[in-house]
């Protein structure tokens, strides 16, 4: 047991010893000079100061023992600025408009929708707005819960008006089968 305590302070104290020389000192040899410290990569800094521009910014580095990388850029918050644009419409009397901007959010179209005031349509509110989106569901923003749930009622009623083209297919080729090896008896 003092073996081993003994032989574990010795690594302790070897170790303690080499790190004390640090990666950042300069050895000095004859007349040659040696720098030792590693390569570093500084992440730039992207200043965003301004509050009102809807940016965020994002910067990060690598480094390797060889080569090292760094970059920074900003990333543009849409949600924002579609706030902004709507703020500023709505300011400028143009309430339809501002609305409009908001409802190309998917979850602002589903809650006006959900809320029994579908958004303007082509400068159409109201009933005629309502007729608009339904005559033309391609024009609902991408990802609405409403217009998921709406495919889903279309593909339901479909269905129980009969086959598919898929189904059909099926039920001609096994007929023909049928028809080929003389069992026509079997099917009506």
């Amino acid at each position: 047991m003092r073996l081993l305590f003994f032989v574990l302070t010795f690594i302790l104290v070897v170790g303690a010893i080499t790190s004390a020389k640090g990666a950042d000192t300069n050895t000095v040899s004859s007349t040659v000079v040696t720098n030792s410290t590693p390569p570093t990569a500084s992440a730039p800094s992207v200043v965003v100061n301004n509050s009102d521009i809807c940016k965020t910014a994002v910067a990060g580095a690598v480094q390797t023992q060889i080569l090292g990388i760094s970059s920074g850029v900003t990333v543009t918050d849409e949600n924002c600025e579609r706030i902004k644009l709507a703020r500023s419409l709505y300011s400028s009397g143009m309430k339809v408009a501002s609305v409009s901007i908001l409802c190309q959010d998917p979850r602002v179209w589903d809650s006006m929708t959900m809320a029994g005031t579908p958004c303007p349509y082509m400068g159409a509110i109201g009933e005629e707005a309502k007729k608009g989106w339904e005559e033309n569901p391609d024009m609902i923003p991408e990802g609405s819960f409403v217009l998921a749930k709406i495919e889903q009622e279309e593909k339901k009623i479909k269905k129980s008006e009969g086959l598919t083209d898929g189904e059909k297919l099926a039920k001609f080729i096994l007929f023909g089968m049928a028809m080929h090896s003389g069992i026509v008896a079997f099917f009506p």
